[in-house]
Formats: structure tokens, C-alpha cells, sequence
């Protein structure tokens, strides 16, 4: 099998994709400078590097998102021009993005042959499409029912959607695009299935990820790319997660979180029988009970969708709730009439929340505006009753996006235009500063490359060692493990059982996040 992922020679066969000399710029922004590399056929290849390194211009202009300013692409040994995404879906590639390209009231049948039909009636390319999927299905384990409609699928079954639609298309090239960043960690397995199955049957995958366990799980090759730059490519089996680490990030990296033990003190946070019942009436948070003490971390562990995230939006000022909490001792509002997300401010809570996009930034503001979100009545951001001192803001975004490396440092900057990893930073910036009693994070490290996550860890550690109760909710059970001083697994909305970090293991967590209590066997 290693000689059929040779990547640097064309001892059997022409590459699948040979990249060569490409460059593209940004205006002043150089994201590509002169970048070569070849995929073997039949391989999983993967590329890494950190948010803003590079990785999704070239995949873009492979798939004809972009058009780079010098360099030749080469399909099968063939040099190919690929000005738009139909000619490279014609060159035999497919993608599947990071935030999925569906349409949510569609049916997946309908998903499938959209921009793909085969006339102007429906009818025939509903029925060859659904005789397609049927057989694609088993080939590769995509099932999926072709009548749901995709709003109605998890994200998981989404994503297998999305791989259908490139292989109806007759893609032999398949782009995935962080590809785990929203999946559990079952459905995360399930995918490395898929992806291993297309190899067999001579697909070629590129996989972008910075998950370098899943690099080292699941591919034959990986490239490493740094500041626009390809900085080599070598076979998954001679390197580790430390070397990829260095290589991406131009210097050692922690993988694992440095902090001392805890030294809890007060109770910070006090929740006692919590329910939360959702607009449909569906009961989303079944009477809990929790507590989290100044100078610790509690982790809340479990796969997305058992109550987690609803939590936090109790906490957070924008769910209501029956049942008591209390911060610092003092019992705080449920019922949504007294209360909202300035008041938890004002009582000492902030809050980095799961999705930044739709819950901590508005992207088209910019830097400067985002900072000062939910804190524009601070005193030292106004001249007075009515005027808000912009200068003042932009000053304080600068210092911040310095002491939290937010990359470019540039406050003007629309939210947007930062990769997901300096977005975060934003948001961090914004919340961990203003010196809160307690930090509520979900999902802190979501699609951040590895150099942001040594630091976001660092920043979470640093607050608990100055005092501050930390409520953290990650589907990552390593990231879980590796930062909480206790653990809590939420499992359909109950609290399935506390453990001691040090005490428990991914097994033990696992089989709590399963619903399956061993105390009880």
C-alpha cells in the first residue's frame, strides 16, 4: 500500500491532483505564495495548519471558488483549468464544505440532483437519483433517507448528504473541509468509515482537519502548511501530533493542558432542580442539580443535543426555566420577565456561547464593535449619558487583540473577515477581560486550530487560578479530561453522574454519555 501513496513520484500512475507554483493574494494578504503539492490516487490525504494558514484558499481554487493569480493545476497528469465549481465537478472533483451548501426544506432526494437534473421534468431524475443513492448507499454506508427532509437530519446525516452529492456527480476527487468540527464523536467514526471505504473503491480524499489524532487515524499522507506556505509533505507513519504540531505552528506545542490542582473555595454557582421545556414542549433539561465553586473547572460532558446547550442558554438570559439558581448566593431570574443577558452581566457572568457566529459576533460589525457588545455602557467606553466613546473602544480592541494574538491585529477589521480561530479570540477577549465571578464557555475550542487551542486553554486555566468559577461545556471528552477538575455527563437531559478528572477515563465518561450508568450494573 505505500507505494500507492508515494506522493512526491509517479512511479505507478499520474497523480490525482498536482498543484503547481500556486499563488493567490487578498488584496495586501498573501494567502497562497507559490504552493506545490501532489496527491497520489486512491490515497486519504491530509492538510494541516493553523486558521488563516492557507488551507481553504488552495482547496477553493481547486474547486474553482477562486481563481489563483499563477500556477497550473494537473488532474490525472493533465494540465486543467478550473475557472468555476462546474468545471471542476466535470474534472470528476467534489466538495463538502465546512458549513454544508443544503437547502433545509428540500428533501435529500431533491438536495441530491439540485443543479443536476437531467431535464426539464423532475419526475425521471427524481427516479434515477433515488435508484442511485440506494446503490451508493450501501457501496459506502451513506444511508440516509432519501424522502426526509434535511432540516429534520442531524448534522452527522447531513454531512452524508453532502459526500452524496459529490459521488452522484461522478466525483473521484473528494474535498472534505474540517469535517468533524460539528459531529460527535460517534459520528465522527462513522465518516473515517465512509472516507476509508471511498479509498478502497479508488477514491482520492483530501481531508482538512486540525484534529491531528484524526490526521494520524485516518490518512496516508498529510502536507503542512504555514502563513500561505506549503512547509512539506510526509507520510502519516513516519510523524506524531507533537511533530505535526511543531511543524504547523513553527515552534513546540502543549498538547496537553499544564495547571496545577484546583483549590476550590465558595460555591460560585448553585442550580437546583433546573428544567427547561423547549417551544415545542418538549422537556429539554429534567430537573438537575449542579454547583461550581470559585477556582475550579466543571466540565460538562455528553454528545450535542442532551440538554447541554440549553443549560446555557438559561444561564446565559435567553431560556427560561423553572427550578433555582443562584450566583454568589444571590437567586437570579428564570421566568424571562426580570431578566436577560445585561442583568447576568451585571451579576458577574460571561458568557463565550457555542455557536459565535449566530450567538457571540455579529460579522458584519467589526472588531472594535464586537468588543464592546453587551458592555457598551461601560463606563470607560462613554464621554457621557449618550455618547459612547469610540476612540476608547478601538484603543482597548487593539490591547486586547494583542494580549490574545487575534491575527491580523487590526480592530477596523469586519468580524468576518478573521478565521474561526481569531473570531473566538474576539469573543474570549471580550468575555474573559472583564474579570467575571463566573465564565460559562460551550464549545471553546470548535473548529480552532491547534496553536489557538494551547492558548484558549491557557486563558481558561489562568481565570480559575485567579478565582473564578468556570462552567465549560465540549463534546471533545479530551479536552474535557485535560482541563475540568470535575466532570459532569448530561445524558437526554439528566445528570448521569460526577466524577473527579483524575479519576475517571474516556471509557468510564463514554459509557455515562451512553446512558449507562455502571453503578447501577
Amino acid at each position: 500500500m505505500n507505494s500507492a501513496i508515494d506522493t512526491g513520484r509517479q512511479e505507478t500512475a499520474a497523480p490525482a491532483i498536482e498543484l503547481r507554483g500556486i499563488s493567490k493574494a487578498f488584496g495586501p494578504v498573501q494567502a497562497n505564495k507559490d504552493i506545490s503539492i501532489s496527491v497520489a490516487k486512491g490515497a486519504i490525504h491530509g492538510i494541516v495548519g493553523e486558521n488563516g494558514a492557507g488551507k481553504s484558499t488552495l482547496m477553493s481554487i481547486l474547486y474553482g471558488f477562486y481563481k489563483a493569480d499563477a500556477g497550473e493545476i494537473h488532474i490525472s497528469g493533465q494540465k486543467t483549468a478550473i475557472p468555476d465549481s462546474q468545471a471542476a465537478i466535470r474534472a470528476g472533483i467534489g466538495m463538502v464544505h465546512q458549513h454544508f451548501k443544503l437547502v433545509e426544506n428540500f428533501s435529500v432526494l431533491e438536495n441530491v440532483i439540485l443543479g443536476a437534473e437531467d431535464g426539464p421534468l423532475l419526475r425521471p431524475s427524481l427516479t434515477k437519483a433515488r435508484k442511485i443513492l440506494t446503490e451508493l448507499a450501501a457501496e459506502y454506508e451513506l444511508n440516509v433517507d432519501p424522502d426526509e427532509i434535511v432540516e429534520n437530519l442531524s448534522v452527522g446525516h447531513q454531512q452524508r448528504v453532502e459526500i452524496l452529492k459529490a459521488l452522484y456527480r461522478h466525483a473521484d476527487i473528494l474535498i472534505l473541509d474540517e469535517p468533524t468540527g460539528v459531529l460527535t464523536p460517534a459520528e465522527a467514526d462513522h465518516l473515517f468509515r465512509i472516507l476509508r471505504n471511498l479509498k478502497n473503491e479508488g477514491k482520492t480524499v483530501i481531508l482538512i482537519t486540525h484534529k491531528l489524532r484524526e490526521i494520524m487515524d485516518v490518512t496516508d499522507t498529510v502536507s503542512v502548511m504555514r502563513r500561505g506556505e506549503m512547509k512539506g509533505t510526509i507520510k502519516t507513519v513516519d510523524t506524531s501530533p507533537e511533530d505535526l504540531a511543531e511543524r504547523m505552528v513553527g515552534r513546540k506545542v502543549l498538547l496537553q493542558v499544564d495547571k496545577a490542582p484546583a483549590t476550590p473555595g465558595e460555591n460560585v454557582l448553585e442550580i437546583n432542580n433546573l428544567s427547561v421545556i423547549d417551544d415545542q414542549g418538549v422537556q429539554r433539561v429534567k430537573g438537575i442539580s449542579l454547583n461550581v465553586r470559585a477556582g475550579e473547572i466543571l466540565g460538562i460532558a455528553g454528545v450535542s443535543g442532551n440538554g447541554q446547550s440549553e443549560l446555557l442558554e438559561v444561564l446565559g438570559g435567553y431560556q427560561t426555566a423553572t427550578g433555582t439558581i443562584s450566583v454568589n448566593g444571590q437567586e437570579i431570574d428564570l421566568t424571562g420577565k426580570f431578566s436577560d443577558g445585561q442583568s447576568r452581566r451585571n451579576r458577574g457572568i460571561a458568557h463565550v456561547p457555542e455557536d459565535r457566529h449566530r450567538e457571540g459576533l455579529i460579522l458584519d460589525f467589526s472588531a472594535w464593535e464586537n468588543t464592546a457588545l453587551g458592555y457598551h455602557n461601560a463606563p470607560e467606553y462613554n464621554k457621557g449619558a449618550l455618547l459612547m466613546d469610540n476612540a476608547a473602544i478601538k484603543a482597548d480592541t487593539e490591547a486586547k487583540m494583542e494580549r490574545f494574538d487575534v491575527r491580523p491585529p487590526n480592530p477596523r477589521l469586519a468580524a468576518k473577515n478573521f478565521s474561526g480561530g481569531n473570531q473566538q479570540k474576539i469573543v474570549l477577549a471580550r468575555e474573559i477581560e472583564r474579570n467575571p465571578d463566573l465564565l460559562m464557555i460551550g464549545q471553546p475550542t470548535r473548529g480552532v486550530d491547534i496553536g489557538a487551542i494551547e492558548f484558549i486553554h491557557q486563558q481558561i486555566v489562568a481565570l480559575r487560578d485567579q478565582g473564578k468559577a468556570i462552567l465549560l461545556v465540549s463534546v471533545e471528552l479530551e479536552e474535557i479530561l485535560s482541563l475540568s477538575d470535575r466532570v459532569a455527563v448530561m445524558f437526554d437531559g439528566n445528570i448521569m453522574g460526577e466524577r473527579q478528572a483524575s479519576e475517571t477515563n474516556e471509557k468510564e465518561l463514554g459509557l455515562l454519555m451512553a446512558g449507562m450508568n455502571e453503578e447501577a450494573n
